[in-house]
């Protein structure tokens, strides 16, 4: 157990933790110093470093979860409110990763490619944005993973 609760908060932190950075510090700076040109290609290959280490954290954070839940647990009825809110928000949090690498991520791609920089702005704004909201959803996650036993 204590292998599984170690692997599931590691992978949590470097997905949240990589989301926090690229939107609150990344972006900003980027988008305040770069023009569409060459931003464009460093958040592909941002985003090209990133979103491995991000399906490595979600296999993780599943495997784990899923083990202690099933394994350690034996299932959801034997586990409190915040377990069933944690799986929620972390499901949705997946869902949300799954949309924004298989559509926006590889659209931008494709664009920057092309050089086609307007169409290039409209897939980051969109992955921008979903990111926001995964981003919040992660801490929210976090804080209930943190404080949700304690709360009866």
């Amino acid at each position: 157990m204590s292998i599984a609760v170690t692997l599931h908060l590691l992978a949590a932190v470097i997905w949240v933790g990589g989301m926090f950075f690229a939107h609150q510090m990344l972006r900003p700076v980027a988008a305040t110093l770069l023009e569409p040109p060459l931003r464009q290609p460093l958040w592909v290959g941002v985003f090209g470093r990133f979103f491995p280490w991000v399906w490595v954290a979600v296999g993780t954070i599943l495997a784990t979860g899923y083990y202690m839940l099933f394994v350690v647990f034996n299932g959801m009825a034997n586990v409190g409110l915040y377990v069933h809110i944690m799986h929620a928000l972390g499901l949705t949090m997946v869902g949300i990763y799954l949309y924004v690498f298989f559509g926006p991520y590889q659209k931008l791609k494709r664009s920057v490619a092309a050089q086609i920089w307007p169409e290039g702005k409209g897939h980051i704004d969109r992955i921008r944005d979903m990111v926001g909201i995964n981003m919040i959803l992660g801490l929210i996650t976090i804080a209930v993973a943190a404080g949700g036993r304690y709360l009866h």
